[in-house]
Parts: C-alpha cells; structure tokens; sequence
C-alpha cells in the first residue's frame, strides 16, 4: 500500500470505514493490482458481525464520497449534510453491496482525516447503517465510538458556543423516523434539489406537517407601499386592504420563486403561511388561493416570547392534527423558522433541542442560529412541561366529555309478587315484557307517599302539658295522649279510670294534671292528637273495648303471635295489634304480598337462631295458624322469648336489627 489508513472500523459483515492522510489517495490507486497490503482491522469486544474471512485472505475495494457529496456553507458551518446527500450515500452503498462482481470483497468507506470530512464521511455510514439496515442509534455508532471528530457547529460569523455531535444527528433521524416524519421510501430527491434552490423557491419539507422556506419577494410592491410596523396587517393600500378583485393580485407580474411557490402550495394543501419578518410580499397571493395568513414577528437574529410560541403551536398543531400543512418563513427561513418549529418537534414528539437542531439541519442546513440555540436548550424542559400539562387537559376534557354523555339504563328484573303470580299462571317469565324504570318508580313513589308519614314525639315540657277529655279512637295505638294545651291558655284536666274497690267502677273522675304523676312518652305512628282510650283495670289490662293491651305494658305472648317490632326509623311504630285485626300498611306492598303469597304456598322459613321443625308447621297449619307465623309454635317460641314467672315480665333474646328499607324482619342474634 503506498500511504498507510487508520485500522478499519467494522459496521458490518462487508461494511468498513477508515481515513487516509489528506490529501486522501484517489480509488483507482488503492484498488489497483499494486496495492497488496493488508490494512489492520480495529479489535472491538463486542462486534455484532465478524469479519467474513480471515484478514490474510480478504479482498478490500475502496470507495470514497469527498469529491462527489460536499457540504455547501452558509458562513463558519461546514455540515452535516443534508438528507439528498444521506439519500445519495445509501444507495451507493447498497449498491457496492449488491454488486455480484464485488461479492467476495469487503468494501471500504474512506475519506481525508481532515476533521470536516471525516466527521461527515461517519455520518454518512452510521445513517445507512441505521436507515437501511434498521439498526438501533447506540449499534450503528458503537464502530466509531473510540473515534475522535469535530462537532458540527451553526451557520453563523462568529466563535462556535454551541456544539452536535455524531450521536445527535443519529438520535434526530431516529426520532423522526420513528415518529413518522423522516419516510426515506418516498423521499423525491429531484424535488428536493430542485426546490431547495433560491432562483426555484428555497423552501424545504421539514416533516409532512411543515414547509420551512425563505421569504419571498415582491420588488414592486414593496417599493409602491410605504413601510410599516412590523406584523402589521393593515396598509393604505387597495391591495393590502383587499378591496382590489380576487384575481387581480395572481394577474400581477410574480418572480418566478414566488410563483414557484403559490403554486406548489395550492397543490399540497398548505392551510397556512406564518410570515416571522417584515412585509416583503402581499398576503393577499396566499389569501386569495384560500390560505390562511398569520403575522408572528420578532426580530431577527432573536428569540420568540412565549405568547408567540404558545400561539404558534396551538395554531399548527390545529392544522396538522387536520390533515393539513403549515409553511413558515423568516427572511431566509433558517433561524426563526427553526426555532419555531423546533418548538414544535419538541412539544408534540419528545425531541431534545440537540436532536431537533440535527434532524433540522440534516433537512434544512442552516437552520438555529447563533443565540436561538441556546433558547432552544434552555426552554426544552418548559415546553416539555406544557405537553405535559395540554395532554392532562386533554384527558380530563375526554373524560368529562365521557361522563356527560346520556346512557340507557338497564331495565330492572321484575318484582317478586309479579314473578310469583306469573308462575301461579304458568307463564314462562322470559316472555314477559320488561318493567320499564319509570313504571317501576312511579308505581313505588306513588304507593309510598300514600302512606301517612309517623308522627313525632310531643317536645313541650312537662309543667305546661294539660290533660283532655277522653275520645274513643279507632287507630290501632291506642296510648294515653300527651297533655294539650287549650286555646284558652288555661290547664285543662285528665281523665283517670278509678280503680274497682272504690265502688265505682268504671267511674270516671276529673284529676287536675299537677296532681297526676307524668307517664312517660312514647312515640306513635297516629297523627298529631289522637288521644289514647282509658284502661280498664277490671279486664286485665285491655282497654274499655277490650280489644287491645294496656298502654305502656309489655304483653304476654299469646296463641304464639310475637309483637311485631319495627326495624328501621322509616317503618311505622306501632303497638301490636289485636287478634283478627288487619296488617298494618306496608312501605312496599307488592314485598308483603310476595311474603303472602309465598307463605300460603310453601312453609314459611325460620328466622336465623330459631328453625321450625316440619310436624310444628303442620299442625299450626291445621289449627288455622298461618304459614307464616307457624315457627312460633311450640319449639320456635322458646328460641325467641325467655320463659317468665309471676313476678316478672318475660325477656326478649338479644335481638340484632337489620337497618333495611325493603324488609321488617328481625334478625335474631
């Protein structure tokens, strides 16, 4: 060999990348029959292909891209370059690979070592790697990682303060492959040369959602108007006010860039031009073909507020989300259209500012300049922050939006007592209609608010409570009332049944209410000022009527009927009524009928603590006690009331209340 490279950096089974001396050797030289040496290969620890063969027999052929794919600057910025370039690159090397004539040689990527080159040669193969070959960013530049190369810098004047790297480059590519905004499969590189050219427009296609391009220029207007404030809207002019016709600015003489562009933006459904710099143009051109026009100045060379950024991607993202395409421009469609967008990338899909500077300036060379780097690096955690925060309100609006919509409710099963009465009819309940809820609620608001509410314990003390006459009353409480005040104001007396040995049994006598001893108050599902009958003493504690237990007594179990005991502070309170009398109403009718009904048809079942064996039923059943009560008879009885004596009223086991509105069962404990 007659000048000695670098070892070679495997990046694939056949693929190698090295530098040469500038200036570097020329292909036809190092792949001449002359050139025998063996060049070394760099040892790695973690190679993911091996060499083919061994290095004494391998075949090398030489190919380089310095002379073919250079780097046109703006000022001090020498690359990375740009994606026409990363296109050309790739299907050069897949075709070297392809080629049956170099089937058993291993290829060679060479450049100089000048840093320039050499940083933009590895670039070059880390992206074919990593476009074609769908290896990971870390894989595809693990070959080159003990290299040393210059970082890429900005299109700017002056001293380089902020600096990309390699790994940067490779990072933005994979984001924005990854995202869907880099598709090499249908990148048009004829369109992109051609477009990129200032006498052809210079605009390029940064993702499918954004066009950055240069202002354009429109000599003759812009010597005809007199300047204004930038971002201003309006102007003396017709043509600024729009009063001229629709087709009278397309019918002016248009530079051929500008005319480039009008049309190429009706064709690919541009919604939306924002103009960053001052008025070069009439916006009207864009107006008139139905594009939306927005004025977002700042001074060039400078960084944009946060209500413009803020305004900028609301207004884009809108657009896009869309299914249209938004074109921005500054004067030359580098620095502010960059950061701009930048912000974009960063907000919606997750880039860095490092990574949005290098896929935009592999896109678009040139784009960020000087301090709008820094603004970039610094405001990317805020802008993190505010997509943060837009996809929270984004859910939240789901949400509330999910919460607010109208669904069905699902109809209810039928009632039990309807069921029941269905099966009496042997109907199959599958082909009942469905209980509607509104038939099933009304019907049950309806039945309850037939129902008179429980009446409430008197709160007048004791000293200003007076006695009444006595009146006969045909509720099933019959409890001595609470003293009532009179409308005179003055104390009226209570009636007190004397005993028998006084002769006058019966006898009724006036006691004044300060000479009575308070009974004590209970509460009484009866209406506010049913007064309670007198007591008999003569005929065991019944009433006048006999017909009912004396007041403020518990009775004896009799015949096996238990007291009924209210459960809940919504059920009626009542005494026990008298044999034969009718049952109480019920708050749901239609769950007593179905207890009925079930009892007259089946056995009734024993309560927790207290079962019922089957003679007990059947002979409560022949001495004409109901189904339902038949569990108090003989054994049941015991389980649920405490044997008395003489002396002592009978005990209730501890009884367990269930707090329920559908039932008034007890619950023994």
């Amino acid at each position: 060999m007659l000048l000695a490279c670098d070892p070679l950096c495997c990046f694939a089974e056949r693929l190698y990348f090295t530098t040469f001396p500038h200036p570097a050797p020329s292909p036809q030289i190092l792949n001449s029959e002359e050139n025998k040496d063996q060049p070394r290969v760099r040892s790695s620890r973690s190679k993911i292909f091996p060499p083919a063969s061994p290095d004494d027999n391998a075949t090398y052929y030489y190919f380089t891209v310095d002379d073919q794919l250079v780097y046109l600057s703006f000022f001090e910025d020498w690359g990375p370059l740009n994606l026409a370039m990363v296109y050309k690159a790739c299907i050069l090397i897949h075709e070297l690979l392809e080629d049956e004539e170099l089937k058993s040689h291993r290829l060679v990527l060479y450049s100089s070592n000048d840093p320039r080159r050499k940083a933009n040669a590895a670039v070059l193969m880390a992206l074919y790697v990593m476009i074609v070959q769908r290896r990971a960013p870390w894989e595809a530049f693990h070959p080159i990682a003990e290299l040393e190369f210059m970082p890429f810098r900005d299109a700017g004047r002056g001293h380089s303060d902020f600096n990309l790297s390699i790994q940067d480059c490779l990072w933005g590519i994979w984001k924005a492959m990854q995202n869907g905004l880099c598709d090499m499969n249908e990148f048009s590189v004829e369109d992109y040369e051609f477009y990129e050219k200032v006498e052809n427009g210079d605009w390029n296609w940064i993702t499918p959602g954004f066009i950055a391009f240069a202002s354009p220029v429109e000599a003759a207007w812009v010597k005809k108007n007199a300047k204004e404030d930038p971002g201003s809207n309006t102007c003396a002019s017709p043509a600024r006010t729009g009063i001229i016709n629709s087709s009278s600015a397309l019918q002016r003489k248009l530079p051929t860039p500008f005319l480039n562009c009008l049309d190429y933006f009706d064709r690919r459904n541009v919604k939306l031009v924002v103009r960053l710099n001052n008025q070069l143009y009439d916006r009207n051109h864009f107006t008139e073909q139905g594009i939306q026009h927005v004025e977002l100045y700042f001074d060039d060379g400078t960084n944009p507020t946060d209500e413009i950024v803020r305004q900028f991607i609301d207004m884009a993202d809108k657009i896009i989300e869309d299914g249209g395409v938004v074109a921005v421009h500054c004067k030359a469609g580098l620095g502010r259209t960059g950061t701009l967008i930048g912000a974009y990338l960063i907000w919606k899909y997750g880039f860095t500012a490092h990574e949005a500077i290098a896929f935009m300036r592999i896109v678009r060379p040139g784009s960020v300049v000087g301090p709008q780097q820094q603004y970039m690096y610094v405001k990317q955690l805020e802008w993190a922050k505010w997509a943060a925060v837009d996809e929270m309100r984004k859910q939240q609006a789901a949400a509330a939006l999910a919460a607010t919509t109208l669904v069905t409710p699902a109809t209810p099963p039928a009632e039990a007592d309807e069921v029941e009465d269905e099966l009496k009819m042997d109907i199959a309940p599958a082909i009942l209609p469905p209980v509607t809820p509104s038939k099933h609620v009304s019907a049950a608001t309806a039945r309850a608010r037939a129902i008179s509410p429980p009446g409430q314990p008197r709160k007048t003390p004791v000293v200003k409570r007076t006695a009444t006459a006595v009146e006969e009353s045909d509720g099933e409480d019959e409890l001595n009332s609470l003293p009532i005040l009179g409308t005179n104001n003055a104390r009226t007396t209570r009636s007190k049944v004397l005993p028998a040995r006084s002769g006058r049994a019966g006898a009724i006598r006036t006691v004044p209410a300060s000479d009575q001893r308070p009974t004590r108050a209970t509460r009484s599902a009866t209406a506010a000022g049913v007064l309670r009958r007198p007591v008999n003493t003569a005929t065991n504690g019944t009433t006048a009527k006999g017909n009912g237990p004396s007041p403020n007594k518990i009775p004896r179990l009799a015949n096996g009927n238990p007291p009924p005991r209210p459960t809940t502070a919504l059920a009626t309170r009542t005494r026990p009524a008298p044999p034969g009398s009718p049952s109480p109403p019920s708050r749901l009718p239609t769950l007593v009928a179905a207890r009925r009904a079930h009892a007259n048809t089946t056995t009734a079942v024993p309560l927790a603590g207290a079962a019922a064996n089957a003679n007990g039923n059947a002979a409560a059943l022949k001495k004409g006690v109901p189904a339902s009560d038949a569990w108090m008879t003989s054994s049941g009885a015991s389980a649920v009331v405490v044997p008395g004596t003489k002396g002592e009223r009978p005990g209730l086991r501890p009884i367990r209340r269930r707090r329920s509105s559908f039932s008034s069962a007890d619950v023994v404990a």
